[in-house]
């Protein structure tokens, strides 16, 4: 099993708020020293027209990183297909390929946010035709000479992008999916698949990736997870608790009050008091904890999810990086080892 951490840079209005140049900084420095630490991927996320600045630019940030770092590599979990230009994707991502010497991974969406949409004066029932278009467009660009392509939203004549992509035949290509249908065109494509909440689509996944002749050996799976460790139960919940509520209430306004995308959705957080969150019907599964109740929590995990990739989601929003840097820390020393 490998192991990432994901950042969404956001900054909450409020007590928790600070310069956001200040800390970008703080957090860029954080995700150099994930080398150090012994983890094998940093994952960026976005989204659009929140206020307390989700990141809206995923490319951006995996320049930066790319530009600090050496080893680690550099992906998206996830980048929202509908609103980007695919000849742009393909040629920003061969610049982020190189600059980072072959350590892109490119994880797509297809979206789900209502003002997302809205905003970009997108139709909503567009986004799947979008986002399948736009991949089969960037594949193309990054394995093909010369591409000419006549499609619904995008058209290309004769465009060969210039640099050329490090990774041959192309960087990684991963598919954030949990309805069946995403997940079947993943596994007909040859896509990695990319999983957050609910029932594991790896099953279904694997199942599709044989009847399409090919060998599930061969393909990755990302798993998100929220975790955080310190050296007492307590300290840990009470670092944590806070932040994650105010993250949670935002995604269950998102999915369950707006989007209702999937079964469940309207399920994904209920909780009123920050203060409940130890106690609730979530804290199973969150690793949150000692390094003991953490290592219990992900060995549990891997008996019910196929996983080759365990991605934590660590700075919470608001959070002191400090604290972040010091969970961070904690789990490669006394938790990822076990799990190699």
């Amino acid at each position: 099993m490998k192991f990432g951490v994901m950042y969404d840079f956001r900054n909450p209005r409020g007590a928790w708020w600070k310069p956001y140049p200040r800390l970008l900084r703080e957090l860029l420095d954080q995700i150099v020293a994930l080398e150090g630490m012994g983890y094998d991927n940093v994952w960026v996320t976005e989204h659009h027209f929140v206020d307390d600045d989700y990141n809206p630019s995923v490319m951006t940030a995996m320049a930066a990183i790319a530009a600090r770092t050496e080893r680690i590599r550099i992906g998206s979990f996830v980048m929202l297909m509908p609103f980007q230009n695919p000849l742009r994707i393909a040629e920003d991502g061969a610049c982020v390929d190189n600059w980072s010497n072959g350590r892109l991974d490119l994880g797509v969406g297809q979206g789900y946010r209502i003002d997302e949409f809205s905003g970009f004066c997108m139709p909503r029932p567009e986004r799947t035709a979008r986002m399948a278009e736009g991949i089969q467009l960037v594949d193309r660009l990054w394995t093909e000479e010369r591409v000419t392509f006549e499609g619904r939203f995008s058209r290309v004549k004769n465009v060969t992008i210039s640099p050329r992509p490090v990774q041959k035949p192309r960087p990684p290509i991963w598919i954030g999916a949990r309805a069946e249908k995403a997940v079947r065109r993943a596994a007909e494509r040859g896509y990695n698949l990319m999983a957050t909440i609910g029932p594991d689509p790896a099953i279904p996944y694997r199942a599709a990736l044989k009847q399409f002749g090919r060998n599930p050996a061969d393909y990755s799976i990302a798993q998100l997870r929220m975790a955080y460790v310190a050296k007492s139960s307590s300290q840990a919940w009470d670092n944590t608790q806070e932040h994650i509520h105010y993250m949670m209430q935002h995604y269950a306004k998102w999915l369950g009050g707006e989007a209702k995308d999937a079964p469940g959705d309207e399920n994904v957080w209920d909780l009123t008091d920050a203060r409940e969150l130890r106690n609730s019907k979530y804290a199973e599964g969150l690793l949150i904890g000692t390094p003991e109740e953490c290592a219990r929590k992900l060995e549990k995990f891997g008996k019910e999810y196929a996983c080759t990739h365990f991605v934590i989601a660590s700075h919470f929003p608001g959070m002191d990086p400090k604290k972040s840097t010091q969970s961070l820390e904690l789990f490669a020393k006394e938790i990822m080892p076990h799990f190699r």
